[in-house]
């Protein structure tokens, strides 16, 4: 099961957050700055995939973003990283480039 999904920068400011499960909204600023150090921290060379907790994330970069999955342990790992490419294609088709400032003004609008 996906418990969240974060887009954010090479400066470490997230862009898009959707969450799946509650959590309070101080614990996710912690959250999200523990997940984007660990994720930015990585080489290229390294796996994207980090057990983080009680559950994993699943990362890809995408020029200055990263999207970052979280999820529980029984997830499909590959599955999860094929769903962010997915859907970073759709974003590229319906912006027709995906940037930065596309995510940061116009996916608000879309529905996750």
């Amino acid at each position: 099961m996906i418990k969240f999904f974060l887009m954010v920068n090479k400066q470490g400011q997230t862009r898009l957050s959707r969450y799946y499960e509650h959590v309070e909204i101080n614990k996710r600023a912690i959250l999200e700055a523990e997940v984007i150090k660990n994720c930015l921290s990585r080489s290229k060379d390294q796996c994207s995939f980090i057990e983080y907790k009680d559950f994993k994330l699943v990362y890809r970069q995408y020029a200055a973003l990263f999207v970052v999955v979280g999820i529980n342990e029984t997830e499909n790992e590959m599955a999860v990283y094929e769903l962010i490419h997915n859907f970073v294609e759709v974003l590229d088709k319906y912006f027709s480039r995906v940037s930065e400032l596309d995510v940061s003004f116009s996916v608000s609008e879309i529905q996750l």
